[in-house]
């Protein structure tokens, strides 16, 4: 499936989505119409039938190099949308970029590579779990130009990194390796080949429940927005809907039997 001209997406019959930012001979940089293609994509697969588990990741030789310096040098549009308005639900454009991934109904899995700046690493954030190579450069860019970054950071960071060590990333845009990522909480994974790990993880996922790891999904947004009564009836409220159902039988009768699942 082809939904624009700057991100591809090819559903496998596994229900695993490669999903790819095609911009590579600008490092897949965010300009306006990169913001629509992402946005366009990210509600494709929400309605997406078959759909188990997505990856990400970008052509050329960057995952997202961020911001396209060409918006600095563009002329003040008089008509644009201010950003507190709320224009894709509790998101403005630039931050839908980023949330459409936690707003996608089943995991997605960002491959890293290459250069992952500013806004191309508030977008890897919005994945489930990143598998980064060792030598991307990444960093919190945006106060290199004198902003802040405004593209659903504050809200994915959250539990991923440590407060002073994300503040202080911040406050000086210090660049780091993918390796490094590791420790402070940006990667999940380090791989040499983080397309093809990211790919046979997916494809691990698509092999389970399809309903019980949409709820699972569902559960860890209720986890990181809701006090502990709202996440406590919340459980339960996903297990009644999966348990002794054919899918949640089958995934027993698989286990015992020693097989590969057959789920609906």
């Amino acid at each position: 499936m082809q939904p624009n001209d700057r991100v591809s997406i090819e559903l496998g019959d596994n229900g695993v989505a490669q999903v790819r930012f095609t911009r590579g001979d600008k490092m897949n940089a965010l300009d306006q119409a990169q913001f629509a293609s992402i946005i366009e994509a990210g509600e494709a697969l929400r309605e997406m039938e078959g759909l188990r588990v997505v990856v990400l990741s970008g052509e050329g030789r960057a995952f997202c190099a961020g911001l396209d310096l060409s918006n600095f040098n563009a002329a003040p549009d008089v008509d644009r949308t201010p950003l507190t308005e709320r224009t894709h639900g509790n998101a403005n454009q630039a931050q839908e970029v980023a949330m459409t991934w936690r707003k996608c109904p089943v995991p997605v899995i960002a491959a890293v590579h290459g250069v992952c700046f500013g806004g191309g690493l508030q977008i890897a954030s919005g994945a489930d779990i990143r598998v980064v190579h060792p030598d991307t450069r990444m960093a919190v860019m945006e106060m290199k130009w004198g902003l802040v970054p405004d593209m659903g950071g504050y809200a994915l960071w959250r539990g991923l990194v440590r407060d002073d060590v994300l503040r202080e990333l911040t406050y000086t845009n210090r660049e780091f390796t993918g390796a490094e990522a590791l420790d402070l909480g940006f990667a999940t994974m380090v791989e040499d080949d983080p397309l093809a790990r990211a790919t046979a993880l997916a494809e691990t996922i698509a092999n389970k429940n399809p309903a019980a790891i949409r709820g699972a999904k569902r559960l860890f947004k209720v986890m990181h927005e809701e006090g502990e009564d709202a996440i406590l009836m919340a459980e339960s409220e996903e297990q009644a809907g999966i348990i002794r159902k054919p899918n949640q039988i089958e995934a027993v009768m698989a286990e015992m039997q020693k097989r590969a699942p057959k789920f609906a």
